[in-house]
């Protein structure tokens, strides 16, 4: 939903619950279903302990609606409890659909909102007990989308005061409160002011601000930060507008990497939006002063008045000319309407390079589940897209087969330099043998200024080579290099090379590629090459599938690591000639390679 900054959860501890949860979702309410294993048949993400999950999810942001008990919530997420201004919203829901009640974060958590729309799709009242819903119909310190409460330090005493039949007179236009039960009176003893500018409230006063100031921006390349920070602000306060009327800051696209114009709309709290010179160019004639030399360097006649005009629409007019410092330029419109920056423009493009691990939700990292289910497309290979146990609902996928990188990396980048916030998706960690390094060598290469100006992320994940590790013991505990045995990119001559020296250099060596379904002799080689240096059972690790329905560990001794024991989706770990095999008493089998403890266990 919009504001939420996390997506909600429904954890379910029964299948009853969970099929509400699928069924509510499939009516289009977007979530995550969370399932106690062994009581659930399918959801997004099993947990095991019911209190440690739910606690988790608060803590992480997550609006939860725990389909179970409302008691169970109370007595499992009091412990954990913050402030109402922090705290996510929390809703008990019946697993039988007959009842949903927010217990937590009504307003500003949007548990009431929540709740009202999961009602609607059941057909049945929302259990909301806020005072101030019930008696005015509307939420005085939860205004709608576009509105900024001003006094928020105030909402409860004012509140108060309305509640025990003090009457309210409103100065200033807002629909959604000349049409609420407010006990509205021209004479009113209590005052609710809408209004752009600085006015700081009281218990007696609260003050909206409607987003209906769009501030335009224009600098040069590299412009100090501070210097455009402070030209806004300064405007800001001369002019007596709020911060918390601005809407948005407006740019042209030529300038969506600019580290100032991102810093301003921080400092603003707002999205920063970007145009492309066609459309500022359809502001033309509204503009105060035309300029042929922006218009030699930009294709419009104005960068500041343009990008102010153009979001505040025809209705809207321009409040602030274009006023410059020594590298950039600021102006300001008024809309008549609040002001909805995320249908503005573009943003600036991001490609997010997300590691899923080698498969599983358990060993994809909270980093790379956040990216995956911010992004508004996603890119990759069709095996790993099915791998993402996210909500798609809202999110176009797009599939590539094997053997098309280069397609993938610049369709990825292309989609980002559109404004869209992309995520590729790599098995294993992006930047080991995966999409990172061709990311940033065809930003290296190309000459699409577009592609130059996106925000590039690697989110790193667990390699297979740790997988590996992992499940072996640590047969990585001292020295170790990973080598591809694939000769697509790299001719065999630089690989065997590389298969000498690691041999010579005792390394522990994890092979990546290790043999395709036409390639099987390099796996071989590099066996001879390896027992040239190492004993004939030093331990070799053959992992398949790490993660994945079907995981498989293997020992066998370096003699055996033969072609028809490896596939595709194995990577292979070779032990050094100190890596050694141990059995525990139940006969479990570990591999591990020492450091050298063993000399301080001699010196004591």
């Amino acid at each position: 939903m919009d504001g939420l900054a996390k997506p909600p959860v429904f954890v379910a501890l029964t299948e009853e619950g969970a099929k509400l949860s699928r069924k509510l979702i499939g009516q289009g309410f977007s979530a995550q279903v969370h399932g106690r294993s062994g009581r659930v048949e399918s959801c997004d993400l099993f947990f095991d302990n019911s209190i440690t999950h739910l606690q988790s999810l608060f803590r992480q942001g997550h609006p939860v609606i725990g389909v179970c008990a409302s008691g169970i919530l109370i007595r499992v997420l009091a412990p954990v409890l913050g402030n109402k201004k922090t705290d996510p919203a929390v809703l008990a829901l019946a697993e039988d659909g007959s009842a949903i009640i927010p217990l937590l974060g009504g307003h500003v958590g949007q548990a009431n909102e929540l709740a009202n729309r999961i009602a609607g799709l059941l057909g049945i009242n929302a259990a909301i007990t806020t005072a101030g819903d019930l008696r005015f119909g509307v939420a005085l310190d939860s205004p709608p989308q576009g509105w900024i409460l001003g006094n928020p330090e105030n909402a409860n005493a004012f509140m108060a005061q309305l509640l025990a039949g003090t009457s309210v007179r409103l100065i200033g236009a807002a629909p959604w409160l000349e049409n609420s039960e407010l006990p509205i009176t021209e004479d009113g003893e209590l005052v609710i002011t809408v209004t752009t500018g600085l006015n700081n409230g009281s218990d007696k006063e609260l003050v909206f601000h409607p987003r209906t100031i769009a501030v335009g921006v224009g600098c040069e390349r590299n412009c100090d930060p501070d210097e455009v920070v402070d030209h806004v602000t300064r405007l800001l306060e001369r002019e007596n507008l709020s911060k918390k009327s601005v809407a948005g800051v407006f740019s042209i696209d030529l300038k969506s990497d600019e580290p100032a114009v991102h810093i301003v709309a921080r400092e603003l709290g707002v999205a920063a939006r970007f145009y492309d010179a066609s459309q500022l160019s359809a502001e033309t004639e509204r503009l105060s002063v035309k300029s042929e030399i922006v218009f030699k360097e930009t294709g419009c006649y104005g960068v500041a008045e343009a990008a102010a005009l153009v979001p505040v629409g025809s209705d809207g007019q321009l409040i602030l000319p274009k006023e410059k410092t020594k590298r950039s330029t600021c102006a300001m419109a008024e809309a008549v309407a609040p002001i909805d920056a995320r249908n503005e423009g573009n943003a600036r493009g991001n490609l997010v390079l997300v590691g899923l691990g080698p498969g599983g939700a358990g060993w994809t990292s909270p980093e790379a589940t956040y990216h995956l289910n911010n992004a508004s497309d996603l890119v990759g290979y069709t095996l790993y897209l099915d791998l993402c146990e996210i909500d798609w609902q809202g999110k176009i996928r797009h599939d590539f087969p094997l053997g098309e990188e280069i397609d993938r990396v610049k369709h990825a980048i292309d989609l980002a330099s559109q404004g869209k916030t992309v995520s590729l998706v790599c098995s294993g960690d992006p930047g080991i043998y995966a999409m990172a390094s061709l990311v940033f060598e065809e930003l290296d290469v190309t000459e699409t200024a577009a592609w130059k100006r996106i925000e590039v992320t690697v989110c790193p994940g667990i390699s297979a080579l740790q997988g590996a590790s992992a499940r072996a013991g640590a047969p990585l505990g001292h020295d170790f290099c990973t080598i591809s045995l694939s000769n697509l990119l790299t001719p065999w001559e630089v690989i065997e090379k590389r298969l000498h020296a690691a041999a010579q250099g005792d390394f522990v060596i994890a092979f990546y590629n290790p043999v395709s379904m036409r390639r099987k002799t390099q796996i071989e080689e590099a066996r001879k090459i390896l027992l040239q240096h190492r004993p004939a059972d030093c331990p070799v690790i053959i992992a398949r599938n790490l993660g994945r329905e079907g995981e498989k560990l293997t020992f066998v001794p370096l003699t055996e690591m033969t072609a028809d024991k490896i596939d595709m989706l194995s990577v292979v770990v070779v032990g050094s000639s100190d890596t050694r095999k141990i059995t525990m008493p139940d006969g479990r089998e570990f591999i591990y390679t020492p450091r050298g403890y063993q000399k301080r266990r001699d010196e004591e």
